[in-house]
């Protein structure tokens, strides 16, 4: 069993090529077990840790007007609050959710910047970037002349963050062998989703005083952060040569009808975490809701705090008893925790007589609980998806290695598209809000699409027939060899967009 030649005193040097600057290694065989345990599992827990740091950055700068809005508020009167600004409650939905439709859209060309530019490269190009959206705030929250338009567009800037989160994961996909990628990836994933909580949690503190300064310095903390996560990948990330961009597998897989239907139910549950998680210190501090701007600062974190810790649950559970019936009851869940929403906002929502705060936070942590947990089986569900299609088409090596790939292309579009939810989820909440002076009839459209989408899945996955009730892999007779395994080029290349899914 061989290991792959990886010079230790000058380790990443890209031997006899000078096409390309930085660190770079050439042989990398993570499956191989004494590479692996000699010198592959240090380098990758390397990269993962930096990676995580850079990510989680990321996150907390894309969703960091999220916190800033709740003080730049209209007063009672309707005049300028404490920041000079006088937004109303549907423009402070606009500026949480331009920046998710933004982040949306990035994180396609995010997940090819890596094989394109080098996993170390990009992490420190990425990790700069965040910089520009840090200034440009720190600039606005001066200005309270500003227009909205202009606001709109120094918070779109802040999309950049959200990229990060598919570089990164298609990044550290490269480095782990098959049996350690979940946790490295999980681990990942939740060190990112945590940025959302931790942004939410730290700019309430910092922000406290309320003026424009005091909004600035959320800027002055992760300036510095963004730099030291950069210059962290410089001097300690590796750039892997064996990653490779799979261009064929995502445009196979968008041709596929059960990578829209994915799609569309990413949206229910990655979409719902990343929209409420925005929107949620928003929808406390309304007026035409209960007005509590002091439990939107101090607490407001939470709904993104549990379902960032939901989201292995939900692929723990999708392991053990499936992802489809995880999803499906994540949905239920859902379901339930819009009606209580629906309930608590008193005589407007239609249920009940009298509003009641406790039951709103309740019904909302319910809500970040069970999308955390779908976001996490939804995830499970893709691959195995795909595998039963290879299954179908014969289980043969090359069948299920086309079945691989094309999972590998799904999960980068259903990543890119679910992340969409991030942007409608508060506009929906805006233009209810703006239309009826009530957030009441885009909960009952939540509600009506949580009982669609459990139904899809079902329909789709659960009933006698579906394609998710296919054994992933056929029977192999006793005399049969062993499939061969995939060469580790091979292996890298369908793994480019298998984790970019948050």
């Amino acid at each position: 069993m061989r290991t792959a030649p990886v010079d230790r005193k000058r380790p990443g040097r890209r031997s006899g090529q000078s096409g390309r600057s930085g660190r770079w290694i050439d042989d990398w065989h993570p499956e191989d077990p004494v590479f692996w345990e000699r010198t592959g599992r240090r380098i990758a827990r390397r990269n993962l840790v930096l990676s995580v740091l850079a990510e989680h950055f990321g996150f907390s700068v894309w969703v960091m007007w999220s916190i800033l809005v709740i003080k730049m508020g209209a007063d009672a009167d309707g005049g300028p609050g404490p920041a000079g600004f006088a937004l109303t409650i549907d423009q402070q939905l606009w500026l949480v959710a331009v920046p998710s439709g933004v982040g949306a859209f990035l994180r396609l060309p995010y997940t090819f910047a890596v094989p394109v530019f080098g996993g170390r490269n990009w992490t420190v190009f990425s990790a700069l970037l965040l910089v520009v959206p840090c200034v440009l705030m720190m600039w606005a929250v001066r200005h309270p002349e500003l227009s909205f338009g202009a606001l709109l567009a120094v918070a779109a800037v802040a999309g950049v963050g959200g990229g990060n989160f598919a570089s990164s994961m298609t990044n550290i996909s490269f480095f782990y062998p098959e049996k350690e990628k979940g946790w490295a990836l999980g681990l990942n994933a939740a060190g990112g989703n945590l940025g959302v909580a931790v942004i939410q949690k730290l700019g309430a503190v910092v922000i406290a005083a309320g003026t424009g300064t005091a909004l600035a310095r959320i800027g002055l903390i992760y300036i510095p952060l963004a730099v030291v996560a950069a210059v962290g990948a410089l001097l300690f990330m590796d750039n892997l040569s064996e990653a490779k961009a799979d261009f064929g597998s995502t445009a196979s897989a968008a041709r596929r009808g059960q990578t829209w239907i994915m799609s569309f139910l990413y949206i229910g549950t990655f979409g719902s975490f990343i929209g409420y998680s925005s929107a949620f210190p928003a929808l406390l501090k309304n007026p035409a809701l209960f007005d509590r701007p002091d439990v939107a600062l101090s607490y407001g974190f939470l709904g993104a705090l549990v379902g960032s810790v939901a989201r292995p649950l939900g692929g723990k559970l999708g392991d053990r008893i499936g992802g489809a019936k995880v999803t499906v009851a994540a949905f239920g869940v859902m379901t339930l925790g819009g009606l209580g929403a629906v309930a608590s906002i008193g005589p407007r929502g239609g249920i009940l007589d009298r509003p009641s705060f406790g039951l709103f936070f309740a019904s909302f942590m319910l809500l970040f609980l069970a999308s955390g947990i779908g976001n996490g089986s939804t995830y499970r569900m893709i691959p195995a998806i795909f595998a039963a299609r290879g299954a179908r088409n014969g289980g043969t090596p090359d069948a299920m290695l086309r079945a691989r790939r094309e999972a590998a292309g799904a999960i980068g579009i259903c990543s890119a598209v679910g992340a969409f939810g991030g942007f409608l989820v508060p506009i929906v909440y805006a233009e209810s809000n703006r239309a009826y002076g009530t957030i009441a009839p885009a909960l009952w459209v939540y509600v009506g699409l949580f009982v669609v989408m459990a139904g899809v899945t079902w329909l789709c996955y659960l009933r006698r027939g579906a394609a998710g009730s296919q054994p992933a892999l056929p029977a192999q007779p006793a005399s049969a060899p062993a499939p061969a395994p995939a060469p580790a080029s091979t292996s890298a290349s369908a793994q480019t967009l298998a984790t970019t899914t948050n």
